[in-house]
């Protein structure tokens, strides 16, 4: 009997032992494991790696603003006065050189690639590692934007456009009434595309007023105003960042991850800043409004995002969110129709006082398709338009224009955005409203009769602190291919290297090619869910976790799997044993 009770003691002392080291290896774990579910390598331990991406961004952006710089480049306005280097002098005779337009055809396709790249590795990085330094990531996309801020606007000539708008402004001469061609001949008219030389603005007046307003400043100077432009946009880009952080933490997400995805994302530093495209404002104070309204600060909410409405439009379903969701899930519809008062009031109270600014009315509602004269094949809406108008010549209905086919196949996808757009909204507060929200707006740009590369920036920035899922995939894909939208140059690349000279074929293959398999350095390795070593360890990034001496609670498989969706537990492994933690330990 002594005995057996002295043999159930030591079971009894055995079993506390194991328990207590159980609950000391699960304590440790749980101080490694991220709210996020992922593993942190804690205060910027394992984060020096960074200078390295940082370096390998600046060249592949170093890159795209050489290819920029050449006097032929097809990816900038070629002309006389329109920025302090690259254009051609007014005496400039002759044919221009083919070596050097294929050189800069080579050299920003080659940034381009190497940028995707860099970009694509450190979003991993991102996912996978939390607790990333924010103040390295300022750093960082500093560096990245430099180039972009240095080089000429590329892309697009938009900005050129808004420089003359805002010369009619401090003229008093409506722009939503006249185009630019309104100003006769001189330097804000001739760099303006024919396209949009007798178009009415579709902007908002609050971006009128800071048009006009840089116009002033600058004593009517055109160079002058579009480089007071581009700094706008760069300081819209930097309030993205900062909103970005916030709406993050107030999520309950990562903030580094959420400003590598929006505001590191390649749209954002392509079009918004090397296109000084006036969408950057409207992201940015968008973003902050959204951010405000999930921190419960609900009238600042608004007042941002009818700021964003005075610059452009589609923020306006910034402020049927925030009203929408004032009250939480619980409100009936009843109930929030007193938000939705409210918001209307601040939005029509905003419109006026920048209304009144401006100098104009409300003209600008009128003019918000103009921009549907373009015909692009990247609009899946204007694509089937434009097939089935063609078609229907083709089969000898020649009484039906292809203009008439193209404004019904519009309507039919601003329709369905619209359907799907209320959808989201009704489904928010399941879904998640800021996602709901981000989903809608590429929704309204994908389905509308023009997608241009930096209309996909609205919805994207937001996702990036919001996205779930496949949704993180979507996200990666359109900032990666978004920025080749009617990108130019490359029919001309291919025809070029046909009949050039070998040695400029062997050096576009080799800049082309190395960008795309050169290694990156180590620092992307970090990115990798598992490696194991020669001792069979599984190890996490930097990171080996040694369980030798706990008691699995389950065998289940010998390797790493980190992939636990939500309601899952998550399998932590070390050779061949498994540890399951419980679904809310470290969530």
């Amino acid at each position: 009997m002594r005995r057996v009770q002295q043999l159930g003691v030591r079971v009894r002392h055995t079993y506390e032992g194991l328990a207590e080291r159980f609950e000391s290896g699960v304590q440790l774990l749980e101080r490694r494991y991220t709210p996020l579910g992922r593993f942190s390598p804690g205060p910027f331990e394992g984060w020096r790696f960074l200078w390295q991406p940082a370096v390998l961004g600046l060249v592949a952006m170093s890159l795209i603003l050489a290819g920029g710089s050449f006097t032929n480049s097809p990816f900038k306005l070629d002309m006389t006065g329109t920025w302090f280097f690259g254009e051609p002098s007014a005496r400039a005779v002759g044919t221009p050189s083919e070596t050097k337009l294929i050189v800069a055809i080579v050299l920003t396709y080659g940034g381009l690639l190497l940028l995707m790249r860099v970009w694509l590795r450190l979003a991993e990085v991102m996912k996978i590692h939390a607790g990333s330094p924010t103040r390295q990531l300022w750093l960082m996309l500093a560096l990245w934007s430099l180039p972009m801020i240095i080089a000429p606007p590329m892309f697009s000539r938009d900005v050129f456009s808004y420089a003359a708008q805002g010369e009619m402004t401090s003229h008093h001469l409506s722009p939503y009434i006249y185009g630019p061609f309104t100003l006769g001949a001189g330097p804000y008219v001739n760099p303006v595309d024919p396209l949009w030389g007798n178009a009415p603005a579709p902007y908002g007046p609050l971006f009128l007023f800071l048009d006009g307003s840089i116009a002033r400043l600058t004593n009517h100077n055109q160079l002058a105003t579009v480089v007071g432009l581009r700094l706008l946009e760069v300081v819209a880009v930097a309030l993205i960042g900062v909103g970005l952080t916030m709406l993050a933490r107030g999520l309950g997400r990562d903030p580094g991850e959420a400003f590598v995805l929006g505001a590191m994302n390649p749209l954002v530093l392509l079009t918004l800043i090397g296109g000084a495209h006036n969408d950057a404002i409207m992201t940015g104070l968008l973003v902050i409004g959204v951010a405000l309204a999930v921190r419960r600060r609900p009238w600042w909410a608004l007042l941002f995002c009818s700021a964003a409405t005075a610059i452009k439009a589609p923020a306006a379903l910034g402020l049927a969110y925030v009203a929408w969701t004032w009250l939480g899930s619980t409100a009936s519809l009843r109930q929030r129709i007193v938000p939705i008062l409210k918001a209307t009031l601040v939005a029509v109270l905003t419109l006026v006082v920048s209304s009144w600014l401006a100098g104009f009315g409300f003209g600008w509602v009128k003019n918000l398709l103009s921009n549907g004269t373009v015909r692009s094949w990247a609009a899946p809406a204007t694509a089937v338009g434009m097939a089935l108008g063609n078609t229907l010549h083709a089969v000898g209905l020649t009484g039906i224009s292809v203009t008439s086919v193209l404004s019904g196949t519009r309507f039919v996808g601003l329709l369905i955005a619209g359907i799907f757009a209320l959808w989201l909204l009704w489904r928010s507060e399941e879904r998640g409203w800021v996602r709901s929200l981000g989903v809608s707006l590429i929704l309204v740009v994908e389905l509308g009769p023009v997608v241009q590369p930096w209309y996909l920036a609205w919805g994207l920035v937001l996702l990036a602190a919001s996205y779930r899922g496949r949704e993180h995939f979507w996200l990666l894909a359109l900032s990666i291919t978004g920025p080749f939208i009617g990108l130019p140059g490359g029919r001309q690349l291919l025809a070029g290297l046909v009949h050039a000279n070998p040695l400029l074929i062997a050096v576009a293959v080799a800049i082309l090619g190395g960008v795309l398999v050169a290694p990156m350095g180590r620092w992307t390795q970090w990115s990798w869910p598992e490696q194991r070593g020669a001792d069979g360890l599984a190890a996490i990034g930097n990171h080996v976790l040694v369980l030798d001496d706990v008691k699995p609670a389950a065998v289940l498989a010998p390797h790493l799997d980190l992939g636990a969706h939500e309601g899952e537990p998550t399998l932590l492994v070390q050779a061949d044993r498994a540890v399951v933690l419980p679904d809310d330990a470290g969530h």
